[in-house]
This record gives structure tokens, sequence and C-alpha cells, in this order.
């Protein structure tokens, strides 16, 4: 009889599929919907992934404020018709502080208790230049403290481990951070990346200048390699040479992109938790497919949700 393979032999993920949830914390990320088609695509990703029991789920802010009703709707949706725990992105750009304020409460006012605050883009322009309203709140640290003065919000924000397009350094990152922090901001959330040990090397520089709140890991499936170059290239992210090389050849092959894109995501993730990574932040594109699998490498598992039974 042949030895059983152990799962050190297997690599991370086989060894992360062995493990118990134990005190993972995930994450997902949605976009609010565009048309009646695209909206029953959402809800049918909401409803795959609610039993995963999620520590939060978040919800977009376009560019410039542009989905400002619809990110607003399917929050409060969310909070009504799940056991979900939604949180709403909120930006500063395009808006007085007065009528940032008027959103806040807003929330606050419908049962939500949780703000991904960010500076934002300008209307139309991921990645461009940003000029703040002579009345509008200057940042995403100022946001922050705006916030935090009208409700006693859970305030998340954001952060770059290749550093932000438009700061002159990773200790510049560190100290704007700090600054959030100080603002109110109990958690950090990168943005997507694919170098596990840089983003390692950058998460320690945080640790040693005393950056102390949880940093949800972002996480980003991706089967289309030419969208996330787009992506990419707005956010001034570098792509490394081996993940190009892996959908190299493969436009007409959705299938084996999906697999593939699968396998790399749940590799780092593996890799992360290895490394003792507890929270993750998927950014599911609105579907929910990958993310499910990736959950389950990592032994998330469904837990019963009230009123209805688990897929």
């Amino acid at each position: 009889m042949n030895a059983p393979i152990s799962t050190s032999a297997l690599g991370p993920v086989a060894r992360a599929g062995g493990r118990a949830r134990g005190a993972l914390n995930v994450s997902f990320e949605f976009s609010p919907p565009k048309t009646d088609e695209a909206e029953v695509e959402l809800w049918q990703a909401i409803r795959r992934l609610e039993p995963l029991n999620p520590e939060f789920v978040s919800v977009t802010y376009g560019a410039g404020g542009s989905t400002r009703e619809r990110t607003h709707r399917t929050v409060t949706r969310m909070l009504k018709e799940t056991s979900l725990r939604p949180a709403a992105h909120l930006t500063c750009v395009e808006a007085s502080r007065a009528e940032v304020d008027e959103v806040v409460q807003a929330y606050w006012d419908s049962g939500i208790r949780h703000i991904v605050a960010l500076r934002g883009d300008p209307p139309g322009q991921i990645g461009g230049a940003y000029v703040p309203r002579p009345d509008g709140y200057l940042n995403a640290t100022e946001l922050t403290a705006g916030i935090k003065a009208v409700a006693p919000f859970e305030v998340s924000v954001s952060l770059y481990p290749q550093i932000h397009p438009e700061s002159p350094s990773v200790e510049h990152d560190i100290d704007v951070l700090k600054a959030k922090i100080d603002a109110g901001a109990t958690r950090a959330i990168t943005q997507f990346f694919f170098d596990i040990d840089g983003f390692l090397k950058f998460h320690d520089q945080l640790r040693k200048a005393g950056v102390s709140v949880p940093v949800s890991a972002g996480i980003m499936p991706v089967t289309n390699f030419k969208g996330l170059k787009r992506m990419a290239a707005a956010c001034r992210i570098d792509l490394p040479d081996w993940l190009g090389n892996l959908f190299n050849g493969l436009d007409k092959d959705p299938e084996t992109r999906r697999l593939i894109a699968c396998s790399v995501a749940a590799e780092m993730c593996a890799r992360l938790q290895e490394e003792g990574f507890r929270d993750f932040h998927f950014y599911t594109l609105n579907r929910a497919d990958l993310v499910y699998a990736i959950c389950r490498v990592l032994g998330v598992r469904e837990e019963p949700v009230a009123g209805r039974t688990a897929p």
C-alpha cells in the first residue's frame, strides 16, 4: 500500500485546506449595479457568498461620487434583506463638507455602521489628478475625522502596498495611514497586489512604525488579464512577468483563465495565511464563483443563514 502524501509536500494550498477557519476574517467588495441585468447578477453573487459569514461586505462609490444613490440603495437593501454587515464606500470628491456630512448622517439613520473612507478619483478619471473643492474635505484623513464627528462609525481606509501613485515614498504612505488612524480609522484595506514578498516587507514596516490596526490584504482574482493590466496601470501597480506568462495565449480560452485565476489567488492567500495573516478582502467584481472557491481553500465554510438554506 502506498504511503499517504503529507500536506507539507503539496504546498500551502493543501495545508491551508487542512486547517479550520479559526480566527480567519474575510470580507467582500461589490459594486452598485448599473442595469437591471447587472442587479440580478449582483444579488446572485451576494446570496452565494452570504452563507460564508464575512466580517463585512463593502459597496463601492464611483469616481466623482457618480454612484452615490445606487451605493446607498444597495447597502440599505443588504441591511434589510440579508444577514450581512454592509459597509458603504464614501469619497470627498465633487462634494462640499455639508453634502458629505448629509450622506454620512443618512447612512447612520439607515442603520449602516461602517464606512470605507476614500479620497476618491475625479469624475470618470480613475487615477486622475485630484483637486479638492474649497468647501470640501481635503483628503481621506479629513473625511475620516468628519465621519467620526457625525457618528461613531467603524471606518476603514485604503492602503497601497506599492506606494500611492501620488506619494513620494513608503514612509510618507505610512505617515498618512497613521494620520488616518489618529483621525479615527479602525482598519486598513490594501489595494490589490501580486508581489507577496514585497507585501510582507511592507507589512513589517507598518508594524515597526507602530501601526496596530487590522490590515486586510486586498485580493483580486481576475480572469481577464488585459482588464487587470488597465486597472493596474491606473493605480501604478506592478504586475509580475510570471502572471502575464500564465495568461499568455489564452484570450479565447476563458475556462482555463478561470482555473488559473483561482489557482493564483488561492496560492497567494494560502501563503499569506502561513505567514500569519488572518484578514482578506476580496474584490469580487460582482462574481461569486472564484471567491467562493478560494474561501473554501482557506477553510471558510458555510454557516446557516436565518430563514434560508445555504447553497
